[in-house]
């Protein structure tokens, strides 16, 4: 044993964080500390480690601790991701028998993430990981502890496998759900039954037997009966009441979204990118980029941090000669300054200002990443950063658009927030471009792939898992040559509707004739 926790109280002014009755940590363990934004995580971290004192409790530790912190001290000008990558260094050169990391994949992209998932597989003693990044939890842990309502509840194997377990148990609270409802409506009814009947035993029966008739005075004889079955409705009563009451799971409400002209670019070319280059100062980013983006397409865009992701998105909203944007098509554009919220507004006031859709709309899609209720009329200033990121993509999402841009929407979210957007983002039947760093957002959304890599830009026209198990470079290039006579084709029609001519025709014939032969190849 590495690690004890017993009856421990986390507290701050206005409630208790945490209360854990025991916890253990063995030599070995290697345990993703999981649950939302705000339910005291990093705040757990640091009473283990010694730096806070808690309310209660005892923390007993056999070995010596190191604490990668969540915040980082900047230094000089190195970047976000570089300071990153100087913590993990050094916390594990010191190879101390637990390591308590908070967030360690914060500000690093793909490669970098992966290179700490390898550092971090070969650490010699335990480790307590806080990240909101499930594949890095998959990659790496054994255990999850979940934060959730106070408590600290432990579930074995990796975060997959939590996810699954917590499946389960959903699935079991609608089976409990729906025994509840049966027995209350069976009891309910019995309960009617003798009520009516109770009420009709004092009636005198129009056909009255020989026997009952001989019973001098019949009444009393039906007011026996009637107080009889009014005792049988009182123990029916009694036992509806002690039925234990089960909750009725969260059931998402299905979206139905009439968006803007999406008959007239669902499935057609949306934005087409013809030989487009980038560079910042004297820094090439890329060369002669070719992409098509057709209406219904969710596109990542991948690469790592300072390749040119952002300025890549910023390029199609200028719309530039190299860019060509169908009419058809209505952008709605997030970034990171959330310049587009009034925090003087509530939640719902915020949404409703720039939809046209009915508040019943507006609540569902607020209810999808959960405000629930009299949730949606908190104002925006006591909001934390990554509730107000969800407020910001739930205006864009309702607004009068048809396409969405996104840079960097998981930025502040808890996994369940992330989680949430994504079901959100994969019901939504219009555009999507999106910039992330999260390899299971990119991987549960997109339907394709542009990833910016050593001043290139490719595209794939595929999901991102078969992106990354791509057979060879001769098959990315191959669709890149596909992927430029088509956007040749679409500019040589474009040119015949409008100035007909034996030479553009016979352009065109060419362009058909090596496209098929691209695609016998």
């Amino acid at each position: 044993m590495l690690l004890q926790v017993k009856q421990l109280v986390i507290s701050v002014p206005s409630r208790t964080l945490v209360e854990v009755d025991s916890l253990e940590v063995h030599e070995g363990d290697r345990i993703g500390l999981v649950g939302k934004n705000g339910t005291g995580k990093t705040t757990f971290l640091h009473v283990i480690a010694g730096q806070m004192e808690p309310e209660q409790g005892d923390i007993i530790s056999y070995t010596k601790m190191e604490l990668l912190p969540q915040l980082k001290q900047q230094q000089g000008n190195k970047s976000g991701g570089e300071v990153t990558q100087q913590y993990i260094q050094q916390s594990f050169s010191n190879q101390t028998g637990l390591l308590l990391a908070d967030e360690p994949t914060t500000h690093l992209d793909a490669k970098h993430i992966e290179w700490v998932e390898q550092i971090i597989k070969k650490w010699q003693g335990a480790f307590i990981v806080v990240s909101h990044d499930r594949a890095f939890l998959d990659a790496v842990c054994t255990k999850i502890w979940e934060v959730n309502s106070g408590t600290i509840r432990e579930y074995q194997g990796n975060y997959q496998a939590y996810q699954n377990q917590k499946q389960q148990e959903l699935h079991q609270q609608e089976q409990a759900y729906e025994n509840y409802q049966t027995k209350k409506q069976q009891l309910e009814r019995a309960l009617a039954l003798k009520e009516q009947k109770a009420n009709r035993a004092t009636k005198k029966p129009a056909q009255t037997s020989r026997s009952e008739a001989k019973i001098t005075g019949a009444k009393p004889y039906f007011a026996k009966k009637q107080k009889k079955l009014q005792q049988t409705a009182k123990a029916i009563e009694t036992r509806l009441e002690k039925i234990e009451k089960v909750e009725k799971p969260y059931t998402e409400k299905p979206l139905q979204m009439d968006l803007p002209k999406q008959e007239k670019i669902k499935d057609r070319n949306l934005i087409q990118i013809r030989q487009l280059s980038a560079k910042v100062g004297n820094k090439i980013l890329w060369k002669d980029a070719n992409a098509l983006i057709k209406g219904g397409d969710k596109v990542a865009v991948i690469g790592e941090n300072g390749s040119g992701k952002t300025t890549f998105i910023r390029k199609i909203i200028e719309n530039g000669p190299e860019i060509a944007i169908s009419s058809a098509c209505q952008i709605a554009y997030f970034n990171q300054d959330l310049s587009l919220l009034h925090l003087n507004k509530s939640i719902i006031e915020n949404v409703r200002e720039t939809s046209t859709y009915d508040e019943t709309l507006i609540r569902t899609v607020l209810a999808r990443l959960h405000f629930f209720k009299e949730d949606v009329y908190k104002k925006i200033d006591i909001l934390s950063g990554g509730e107000r990121v969800k407020v910001a993509l739930a205006k864009l999402f309702l607004s009068e658009s048809n396409t969405l841009i996104l840079d960097e929407p998981t930025n502040f979210l808890d996994v369940e927030a992330m989680e949430a957007l994504e079901k959100l983002l994969t019901d939504y039947e219009g555009t999507l471009i999106f910039v992330s760093h999260d390899r299971r957002f990119v991987e549960k959304i997109a339907t394709k792939v542009i990833s910016i890599e050593k001043q290139q830009m490719h595209y794939f026209a595929g999901t991102y898992h078969q992106w990354k198990n791509r057979k060879t470079v001769k098959n990315d290039s191959l669709a890149e040559q596909k992927l430029l006579i088509e956007t040749k084709i679409t500019d040589t029609l474009s040119r015949l509707s409008m100035e007909p001519s034996d030479a553009l025709e016979k352009e065109f014939q060419a362009l058909l004739k090596e496209k098929q032969a691209l695609e016998g190849r």
